[in-house]
């Protein structure tokens, strides 16, 4: 592959653009025809050839395996991720989340053992936050880390953990002080999910996934220098992961949202009387404006945060996933009356209108407002963080 350094943006845009076409192809026909962009083996196949060719930690230092890339480039590698029709990778969580974490926090003994095995994808990571009584809450979570030496002993649950059933690592929040305010005594810890006393359960989702899990701690030893940052400081480093998960890592899915408009009006304008609904339906008309303008507004606000964009992500972040979130909502809810009984046709089926997963979309937008923290949550933050408005 051409080396990065000496490219502009654009030369740089047509080579990422040109190798995922030509790579994705060679990937897929490794696998039975038609291959499912939500199939878990060939999503870890093709992030793993990703990684093989240098994709992963573009942004990184060179110091720790990365291509130290401008965040203009990391940009625009993710737009035309998207809209190259590649599948997410499995390790989203550990490439977007917890090795920008690391980079941050980290000491070096940690950055040394697990950022190579990350820009490799040889460990898999899941997120170790929400609990059964602690989701929007985050903060009164129950899961309890008392340090016996040179371990902590885990013991609670944890649920909605995304890839806990394939995952090698697991950070994840503990209360390691019960008698301190509840945002003071929490610790951030890595933990091997090969260690002894750990029980995962697939949860089965509405559109038929697997994805999410709860997970189960009984009395797991963790190393001590598998905590990160200083004991019970654990709520500043959450909060920045949450940071890095809503800037870049939203990117790819504002292209696809725009990519779902256009590909929602052209099946619009090809409805027939009585089939769905017309595009001629006024209502409908005023839906549709209201999503151009929502995919337009999501570009411009993403494009001044990325700009602005030093070091951590601040809490500006939240207006991103805030409005993607319920936007997005709105689209596929769209999606769904101008299909009408035709939603349900996945994109094989030789009736079906186009190509897109519109009803499995639709199901998996219902989280969007909860995952990376709930809409009530993000204006919270907005109100009390960037606002500045009282508690």
């Amino acid at each position: 592959m051409q080396a990065f350094e000496n490219l502009d943006d654009e030369a740089f845009r047509r080579l990422v653009r040109d190798w995922l076409a030509e790579e994705l192809v060679q990937v897929s026909d490794r696998f039975p025809a038609p291959v499912s962009p939500h199939d878990m083996v060939f999503r870890r196949a093709w992030e793993d050839h990703l990684c093989a060719a240098g994709w992963s930690g573009l942004t990184w230092p060179r110091a720790y395996g990365g291509k130290a890339l401008p965040i203009a480039r990391m940009v625009i590698y993710l737009e035309e991720y998207a809209r190259s029709g590649a599948p997410q990778g499995v390790n989203v969580i550990g490439h977007g989340i917890l090795g920008p974490t690391l980079l941050h926090f980290g000491s070096e003994a940690q950055k040394q053992r697990f950022l190579p095995e990350l820009l490799a994808n040889r460990e898999v990571w899941c997120q170790g936050y929400s609990e059964p009584g602690a989701g929007s809450d985050l903060a009164a979570l129950r899961t309890r880390a008392v340090l016996k030496g040179d371990h902590y002993e885990v013991t609670g649950q944890k649920i909605w953990t995304s890839y806990a059933h394939i995952a090698n690592w697991c950070f994840l929040l503990a209360r390691t002080d019960p008698s301190a305010p509840k945002h003071k005594g929490i610790s951030f810890l890595l933990v091997d999910m090969k260690t002894s006393g750990i029980t995962v359960r697939p949860i089965r989702q509405m559109n038929g996934e697997q994805e999410f899990n709860e997970v189960f701690f009984d009395a797991v030893k963790v190393p001590v220098e598998n905590r990160v940052g200083d004991e019970n400081a654990g709520w500043a480093i959450a909060m920045a992961a949450a940071s890095f998960e809503r800037a870049t890592y939203f990117i790819p899915r504002l292209v696809r949202m725009e990519e779902e408009f256009r590909d929602l009006l052209a099946v619009a304008r090809a409805r027939r009387p009585g089939v769905g609904v017309a595009l001629d339906d006024p209502a409908i008309r005023e839906r549709f404006a209201q999503s151009y303008l929502d995919v337009h507004v999501l570009k411009l606000f993403a494009c001044r945060m990325l700009e602005t964009m030093e070091g951590t992500p601040g809490p500006e972040g939240s207006y991103l996933k805030l409005f993607w979130s319920e936007s997005h909502q709105r689209l596929l809810e769209l999606a769904m009356d101008v299909l009408g009984p035709a939603a349900r046709l996945g994109p094989q089926d030789p009736e079906a209108v186009d190509r897109r997963h519109w009803q499995r979309d639709y199901l998996w937008s219902c989280a969007e407002t909860i995952l990376a923290g709930t809409s009530e949550i993000q204006r919270n933050i907005i109100a009390e963080r960037v606002v500045g408005l009282p508690r």
